[in-house]
């Protein structure tokens, strides 16, 4: 039986690199023997400045736009000011639910196909009660204190490791940053034999 091997992914839900990585990102789990060790990041981390981002904003927009229209997938962005520090400390309640995937999936959904706000509450309540969160532990989890270290701990993580950016993924010593890099995981993958047959 083979051995499956870790797929460490950091993830900010407010990056539309993120958003379009999840439309693809599952076949490293599904196809591969392979573990995702989830680590979700909050507000600013693994994003650029506050200052650079209003640079870079008008050109990731038009970026952002062409590969969604190849893809074939919806592209409304939300507020600019949308904070993804919610939904990131709430999908640590996800995974503990057996709901991860579902959490990505539908809050990438809400967020940059309807163009809504992730850092409402009323809209990551939504999600929740699609996916059979219950609403009280839901609401519990935006302001989880543990969850809140740990994101900031993911985020210490990644910068040692010499990451600047998501979605990032690590298999061992291999550092992948990029929702284009995503077929470099599976040829890795591949490489070392771990497809399913």
């Amino acid at each position: 039986m083979t051995e499956p091997v870790d797929v460490t992914l950091y993830f900010n839900f407010r990056s539309p690199y993120c958003y379009i990585a999840s439309k693809t990102l599952f076949r490293i789990f599904d196809d591969y023997h392979t573990r995702m060790v989830w680590r979700p990041l909050g507000g600013w981390s693994g994003r650029s400045s506050p200052e650079r981002a209003k640079v870079k904003v008008p050109l990731t927009r038009q970026d952002v736009r062409r590969i969604t229209a190849k893809m074939g997938i919806p592209m409304n962005p939300p507020p600019i000011a949308t904070d993804p520090t919610m939904a990131g400390a709430a999908s640590l309640l996800a995974e503990e639910q057996g709901v991860l995937r579902e959490w990505i999936v539908e809050v990438m959904r809400a967020e940059w196909a309807e163009g809504l706000d992730i850092g409402n509450e009323q809209v990551l309540l939504q999600v929740g009660d699609n996916i059979g969160l219950e609403r009280a532990a839901l609401q519990a989890a935006f302001s989880d204190a543990g969850y809140l270290r740990q994101m900031e701990d993911n985020w210490a993580e990644a910068q040692e490791l010499g990451l600047i950016g998501v979605p990032s993924f690590r298999i061992g010593e291999e550092l992948f940053w990029g929702s284009d890099r995503i077929e470099y995981v599976l040829d890795h993958l591949n490489a070392s034999r771990l497809r399913r047959l």
